[in-house]
């Protein structure tokens, strides 16, 4: 019993003396994207079953979303059937 007494003194003491241990946290900037991203509005289309299936599939095996395959599906489309003009 007379130790524990002596460790809970030592404790007490040691607290007393020693200043409190805060860890130092660090702030990062967010990292902003270099080009500016456009305007979005949404789109809503039906598709057939299968073909869903598909761009799912085909997301997962290449670690892309839905709307990413969106865009580079109709962009590609889009731009063999008519190019853009810039202006």
């Amino acid at each position: 019993m007379e130790e524990y007494k002596n460790k809970l003194g030592s404790l007490a003491t040691k607290l007393k003396t020693d200043a409190p241990k805060i860890p130092i946290q660090e702030v990062h900037p967010v990292k902003s994207s270099a080009d500016e991203k456009e305007d979005e509005a949404q789109l809503n289309t039906w598709i057939p079953k299968g073909l869903l299936k598909r761009v799912k599939s085909y997301g997962i095996d290449h670690d892309l979303s839905l709307k990413d395959i969106n865009i580079l599906a109709l962009t590609f489309f889009l731009d063999a059937k008519a190019p853009q003009v810039k202006p």
